[in-house]
């Protein structure tokens, strides 16, 4: 009887139940929160679904994310090791090549203004940078923090990973893919609140056709300019470059659609679920998360007014014929950020029809943000 009691009360004590904080269940309540928002409500479930699961998972059983030193056998938890290649930049760039096999840069070529639009948009991550530091973070933490406002999950992770910013990865993860999923609901007010019932309703001109020819020249121009002055970027602009290539190309159409389905898509898995498990209610009910979460929001908001002030400077300078909703676009958010403004213009006129324009500067805000990240990199003489 002693026997079976002891086995009992050992089995007891093996369960989730004998170790769970406070701290564990706030963080549960949280997953569970993200889990609605995803399944529920839409919000981007590609992301939030694996990132909350893995939210869950760590807060239920931590040792899902233990570091193979700190085990007794040497062998660490499943999620660590994804962790692992988050941390060494792998999985952000082959994101950024399934983007690129995705994204066609027809309205860009067909409207270089744009990039004017997407480096407009960058001002945010410029701005959050000095706050972050005037909030007390030390200058790398900064850059890695303020990067979350060009919306691009990814990039966040890549820069917090190479300035060696590891501890704050999670919350800054977490924060930039949260904005990227709340991208309809934080910029329409902010849109609205810089443009005129006018200018929401111009009307622009079609787009000229774009060639295969240019659309095959693009991707190879822009990565040897861009790298050629800033060679810290190649890992993130050559492989969207690259898979743009496979696109555009036509030669390598399996390597396209491995590249934009089957590899992005475990990637996304990985990725999401190794993010969701960086936020233990140790490492992430801190001050400090509270603080990142606060400066990606305002980086955020100062990103899509610079590129809604800068299309409405366009639209003067054009004699009317660019919609400063366009310029909303220029955050890396693809291409959620393109549909806002899309829908926001049909809003106030369901003929205008804006999305093909607002691709532009929205392609041209993920280059943007990947030459931000390589500034910050090269300013830290980071490789």
């Amino acid at each position: 009887m002693e026997y079976i009691t002891s086995t009992l009360v050992n089995l007891l004590h093996q369960t989730a139940f004998m170790n769970l904080t406070v701290g564990n269940m706030i963080m549960i309540f949280v997953a569970f929160v993200f889990l609605y928002l995803a399944i529920g409500k839409g919000f981007e479930p590609l992301l939030l679904v694996p990132i909350s699961f893995g939210m869950l998972l760590v807060n239920i059983y931590p040792d899902i994310m233990l570091h193979a030193e700190d085990s007794s056998n040497g062998v660490g938890g499943l999620l660590w090791y994804f962790y692992l290649l988050d941390e060494w930049s792998i999985f952000p760039s082959l994101i950024f090549m399934g983007v690129g096999a995705m994204t066609d840069f027809g309205p860009l070529i067909a409207n270089p203004m744009s990039f004017l639009l997407g480096a407009a948009a960058q001002f945010g991550i410029y701005a959050a940078y000095f706050l972050a530091i005037f909030m007390g973070f030390n200058d790398k933490a900064a850059a890695a923090i303020s990067i979350i406002g060009g919306a691009d999950g990814p990039t966040s992770i890549f820069l917090a990973g190479k300035l060696g910013q590891t501890e704050f990865m999670g919350p800054i993860a977490v924060a930039a893919y949260s904005y990227m999923a709340l991208v309809p609901i934080i910029q329409p007010p902010i849109m609205k609140l810089f443009t005129t019932e006018e200018e929401r309703k111009i009307k622009m001109a079609q787009l000229r056709p774009v060639s295969k020819l240019e659309k095959i020249l693009f991707p190879i121009i822009v990565t040897v300019i861009v790298c050629l002055i800033l060679p810290t970027t190649a890992p993130l602009v050559g492989m969207l470059m690259v898979g743009n290539l496979f696109r555009e190309s036509g030669v390598v159409k399996q390597l396209q659609e491995t590249a934009s389905n089957a590899l992005m898509y475990i990637v996304v898995i990985m990725l999401g679920l190794s993010v969701g498990a960086t936020t233990s209610a140790e490492a992430f009910l801190k001050m400090t998360t509270i603080k990142i979460v606060i400066l990606g929001l305002v980086a955020f908001a100062f990103g899509t007014a610079a590129g809604v002030i800068f299309g409405k400077i366009m639209c003067k300078v054009t004699g009317g014929k660019v919609n400063p909703l366009i310029g909303s676009a220029g955050v890396s958010a693809v291409p959620m950020a393109a549909r806002v403004s899309q829908k926001v213009g049909s809003e106030y006129d369901p003929t205008n029809f804006l999305l093909m324009h607002a691709m532009g500067p929205n392609v041209a805000g993920v280059i943007g943000t990947a030459v931000a990240a390589g500034t910050f990199m090269a300013i830290f003489g980071v490789q």
